[in-house]
Parts: C-alpha cells; sequence; structure tokens
C-alpha cells in the first residue's frame, strides 16, 4: 500500500481486565455464537446479526444497532486458534455482505487491525488482555488509530462490562 510503513509499539492499544469466571466458560463466551450475541458490543448497541465461523480464515461478523448511530457492521477474520488460550484476528468495518469498508465516523481509521486475546487462567479467575495495532495501514491512519485509544478504551470497557453482566448469570 502506498504509504503504508511498518507499526512500533507505541501504536499497539492494550486493554486488561481479570472477570470472576473460570477461563473456560471465557472461551466460550468468545467463541460460541450463542454466547457471543448476548454481549458482545459497546453499551447501547443491540446486536442484529451474528454468525460465527471460528477456524483460520473464518469470520466472525456482526451487525449492532443502535438509536444515536443506527446500524454498524463489522468482522473478525481469524488466523490463530490456541483453546482456551489465545485468539488472533484481524479487525475490520464492515458492509451486511461482510466486506470490508471504512469506519462510519472516521475516513482515515485503519481498514486492518491485528488483534491478538490472551485468556490467563489465574485459578477460578481470568485475566483477558486485548492488544490491537493496525496493519497494512498509512501513517495517517496509525496516528489516528493512536489518537483513538481513549475512545477504544472507552468502548472495549463497555464491552467488557457485558461480557462481566453475561458471565454473572451463564453457565458452564
Amino acid at each position: 500500500m502506498a504509504g503504508a510503513s511498518s507499526t512500533s509499539a507505541k501504536e499497539e492499544f492494550t486493554i486488561e481486565r481479570v472477570f470472576d469466571a473460570p477461563r473456560e466458560l471465557l472461551w466460550k463466551a468468545y467463541t460460541e455464537e450463542e454466547r457471543l450475541a448476548q454481549w458482545w458490543g459497546p453499551k447501547g448497541f443491540d446486536m442484529v446479526h451474528c454468525k460465527l465461523d471460528l477456524r483460520p480464515g473464518g469470520l466472525f461478523h456482526y451487525g449492532m444497532r443502535s438509536p444515536e448511530y443506527g446500524d454498524m457492521w463489522g468482522k473478525f477474520v481469524f488466523r490463530d486458534i490456541v483453546p482456551p488460550e489465545k485468539l488472533t484476528f484481524v479487525v475490520s468495518f464492515s458492509d451486511e455482505n461482510a466486506g470490508v469498508t471504512r469506519h462510519p465516523m472516521s475516513a482515515t481509521w485503519p481498514l486492518e487491525v491485528l488483534n491478538t486475546a490472551i485468556f490467563e487462567d489465574l485459578g477460578g479467575k481470568t485475566k483477558i488482555t486485548l492488544r490491537g495495532i493496525p496493519i497494512n495501514a498509512t501513517d495517517e491512519e496509525r496516528r489516528t488509530f493512536v489518537e483513538g485509544f481513549a475512545s477504544m478504551q472507552q468502548g472495549f470497557t463497555g464491552t467488557l462490562d457485558q461480557l462481566e453482566v453475561y458471565l454473572a448469570g451463564a453457565k458452564q
């Protein structure tokens, strides 16, 4: 890609959370379609479409609706799956046909963000570490990503809050 260059550690977004739930349950919440549909997405959004094909090259394709922002679509393309320890996937905004699209509110957001989710067993509790870094991005896209850290922190905090509520009522 013209203008694209390598990324650095300072361009990596990281968020961690410890959940009072066993790692196997957290893994299921992330890797089973019917569970994922119950909690994924920022607060205030309702899931309107959820399709999961958990395999390298497979997709998690989802649609969400909010009264404020309308419909938003996204997808993960899985790269590496190590049950119940790690998921690696490329995240993109999407359309309803799973095509890659620009962020609906940012023309300079990276088209692809490489994410890693690490599930660490803490003896009945589980620490999740999420890391994301733009790939195949221009300098401007990488700057936009870094400038978006506060917004991502807020969005992921809301999503992980929803996961916590889901886990409180979930059964293995």
